[in-house]
């Protein structure tokens, strides 16, 4: 991360930077660093480790080897490679066995990686006949969809802010994060849910969803995120960047939505929205065939899925169509470390999926504009949203 919170500044710093080298050391030495505790907490001898997969995003998968990245983001982003050899610890630098094979899931394209082929191929929607829509919401939003017979994936940048890099007070889901918000209505007082149950000390990505979502429905903020004028509270003040709501005051600083904030989770929010509008676009689709939505990653564990819709950030579907299916990039590593037909199902998994580059899609900053408002221009896409703003105060 001291290269940079997002791929594009580490390949920056890579190429242009001549930093490759740094890159993959900084790389293989956190492999190591988090191995050497594992094996020693399971009194393991590395020695005794006999293969190794590795699962992650194009760019870190070629970090990794130590590839060219500068591919990746220029025209016709075409990565140095998309399907990896297998290669011994020893070359790798693993500290493992070193004759252990090491295996690293393939890519599909410049920003569709083997995480989230390994993602498919956990959540086995490649197996049903029933549509389906997987989503890995971090710094970059990663998209799939299709069933036993298709597949169409994208993915689109989304800012480091569901992380908290870039919000006033953000931090990742950790200790003291504000997870939870509720509002009340007439009097605009807030009610937090805290991450082991301590005093606040910043507020994480579902805490954000959840406190813009309030701050819409309560009347305190418009459909652009920005605070209304004619509401009088002493929970909204303006600060050094201007408006912002009050979530807790402590004894040495306030926590506090700026916003800015506001400004730069919905931009995040508008462009993982987007990109699912294009995809199903792009094989003639709507939202209503589908299925199922598969929400991966770490912060998926956290998302209130009403207050993520009322943002605009989900589709508007049934509750009881989503399911959490948390690190499904670990997860599929597993499968394939254990088993030579899981390696050979992810690499059909990637050969079948059909890779949409948005940076070079016309209908993408359509999109992308027209979901910069809470929860979207076209309110009719959003029908329990409408519903619940026309009887909000």
């Amino acid at each position: 991360m001291r290269y940079g919170d997002d791929v594009i500044t580490r390949i920056v710093h890579a190429t242009e930077g001549g930093g490759i080298n740094e890159l993959r050391d900084a790389v293989v030495d956190d492999v190591n660093d988090m191995l050497l505790p594992v094996l020693e907490r399971n009194s393991v001898n590395m020695d005794d480790v006999v293969a190794a997969v590795i699962s992650g995003n194009t760019t870190m998968s070629q970090l990794f080897w130590g590839l060219d990245t500068s591919s990746i983001r220029e025209e016709p982003y075409i990565p140095t490679v998309n399907i990896f050899p297998v290669w011994r610890a020893g070359a790798a630098r693993i500290r493992i066995n070193s004759q252990a094979p090491v295996y690293t899931l393939p890519s599909v394209g410049s920003y569709v990686g083997g995480d989230i082929v390994a993602g498919v191929l956990a959540s086995r929607l490649h197996r049903s006949p029933e549509i389906a829509l997987f989503m890995d919401i971090g710094t970059n939003g990663e998209i799939a969809v299709g069933n036993n017979e298709w597949l169409i994936t994208a993915a689109c940048s989304m800012g480091p802010c569901f992380e908290g890099s870039g919000i006033r007070h953000g931090m990742r889901a950790t200790e003291g994060a504000i997870e939870s918000v509720k509002i009340d209505p007439v009097t605009f007082e807030p009610a937090l849910g805290v991450v082991g149950n301590t005093k606040p000390v910043g507020i994480c990505g579902s805490g954000m969803i959840d406190a813009i979502s309030e701050l819409f429905i309560a009347g305190l903020i418009d459909r652009r995120g920005k605070f209304a004028g004619d509401i009088i509270t002493d929970r909204i003040k303006i600060g050094d960047e201007g408006p912002e709501f009050i979530l807790y005051r402590g004894e040495l600083k306030d926590i506090a939505l700026t916003e800015a904030d506001i400004g730069n989770v919905i931009r995040a929010k508008a462009a993982i929205y987007a990109g699912v509008s294009v995809l199903l676009k792009e094989v003639g689709l709507s939202l209503d065939i589908v299925k199922r939505v598969y929400i991966a990653g770490g912060f998926g564990n956290y998302l209130d899925i009403d207050k993520a819709i009322m943002i605009g950030m989900l589709p508007d579907l049934p509750e009881e169509k989503f399911s959490f299916i948390g690190n499904t990039s670990i997860a599929g590593a597993y499968l394939c470390l254990l088993s030579r037909n899981m390696r050979q199902e992810a690499e059909e998994i990637a050969g079948k999926m059909t890779y949409v580059e948005l940076s070079a899609s016309r209908g993408f900053m359509d999109e992308y504009m027209s979901a910069l408002f809470l929860p979207h221009t076209n309110m009719d896409l959003f029908p329990t949203v409408k519903k619940a703003y026309k009887k909000s105060p």
